[in-house]
């Protein structure tokens, strides 16, 4: 194994510099992918702000029915217009979707857990390529637990993932686990999403947390923040902001939008701070306006 005594810890991240290789092509990281690489990462970020609004209803593939998500046929359709990426697996998408809507399209290509397991981080890489060709599938999301027991499976899965990735040119979104016994600490992200861009990930989810512009920094692919837990629309939109500010390329918000009493009018201020700049009060503004109309 590596010698790690005398190694220095990591402190000069330049978080004001901009990341140096972002041209001609804007998204972070691309400039040396293929065309067929950068054509299905432009329909992920969009390409005058940079960002994107991903919407998760993956939940299902471990949970089962999931409260707000118990009718993807009648969810989805009314929130396509503020959204920019659908993130579900293949029976969702085949079953509920519209192909014609004109989104990105993550598709969750691992499974093996379900909720009813103590530990989720056991999980295959169970999507064919050849299947993920057929859906014309944008990115492969991969979940990857780093510091669980399932740590090696879930890099492993990973890794061929994204050898079958650039062999086909469909880009890896890395989504960043974190279990019960790991914090969500600056330095945990810091390694788990550098971890996962040099083992080849073209996006990383992730969540949001201290530090966080040293994370982004540090990360030389584009970083989409998970919505995490359901927040008080206030709380979420807040969270929404400082990940922009602090360097994120998107959101990827489920709960905070599905569970929300009002979750079209909930992605149309989760839009606004990605794409249009919006602080956080300014979205709270634009929610409770559109919610009192």
């Amino acid at each position: 194994m590596a010698d790690l005594e005398g190694v220095k810890i990591a402190k000069d991240y330049h978080v004001d510099v901009p990341f140096a290789n972002n041209e001609p092509f804007y998204v972070k990281g691309a400039n040396n992918l293929d065309w067929g690489m950068k054509k299905h990462l432009s329909n992920i970020f969009n390409k005058k702000s940079g960002n994107t609004v991903m919407f998760a209803f993956d939940h299902g593939y471990f949970m089962g029915s999931t409260a707000g998500l118990e009718r993807l046929d009648l969810v989805i359709p009314k929130l396509l217009p503020n959204i920019d990426v659908l993130m579900g697996t293949r029976g969702a998408l085949r079953t509920c979707v519209d192909p014609a809507n004109g989104k990105g399209i993550a598709l969750r290509a691992t499974s093996g857990s379900s909720m009813l397991n103590e530990d989720l981080s056991h999980e295959v890489l169970a999507v064919d390529i050849e299947d993920a060709i057929r859906m014309n599938a944008d990115c492969l999301a991969i979940q990857t637990f780093i510091g669980a027991d399932g740590q090696l499976s879930s890099l492993e899965n990973l890794s061929k993932a994204v050898n079958l990735g650039q062999r086909y040119s469909i880009p890896v979104m890395g989504v960043v686990a974190v279990g019960k016994q790991m914090e969500r600490t600056p330095r945990f992200f810091k390694l788990a999403t550098r971890i996962l861009a040099e083992l080849g990930a073209n996006i990383i989810k992730t969540y949001y947390c201290e530090d966080f512009e040293e994370v982004v920094a540090a990360c030389p692919v584009p970083i989409v923040v998970a919505g995490g837990k359901k927040l008080p629309e206030e709380e979420a939109l807040t969270l929404a902001y400082n990940s922009i500010k602090g360097g994120a390329k998107g959101l990827d918000m489920g709960r905070n939008i599905f569970q929300s009493t009002h979750a079209v009018e909930m992605s149309a201020a989760i839009r606004k701070i990605v794409h249009e700049g919006y602080t956080d009060k300014e979205a709270y503004e634009f929610f409770q306006d559109a919610i009192n109309k």
